[in-house]
């Protein structure tokens, strides 16, 4: 599964980073790294952007950059439940 695919407040750990060239090396340097937790906060009202947490900030990215990004789908936890 894509970042792009993951529903809005749903959890998921990164578990490969595609793009080539510059794009990669975007992403990795802000923090998009394998193993990492994210969760999708919003989306714009068209879908496009969306803004993600992860390592304690937000981020936002646009669904061409989110396409590259492979995660694992993950259980919320208790405290996400009570957000949600």
């Amino acid at each position: 599964m894509t970042l792009d695919k993951l529903p809005i407040g749903q959890s998921g750990i990164i578990t490969q980073v595609g793009g080539e060239g510059a794009l990669r090396c975007r992403l990795l340097d802000m923090g998009l790294i394998p193993r990492t937790q994210v969760t999708v906060r919003k989306a714009a009202p068209m879908g496009d952007p969306i803004e993600i947490h992860l390592r304690g900030y937000e981020l936002t990215l646009r669904l061409e950059e989110a396409k590259q990004i492979t995660i694992m789908p993950t259980e919320p936890s208790s405290s996400e439940r009570k957000n949600v």
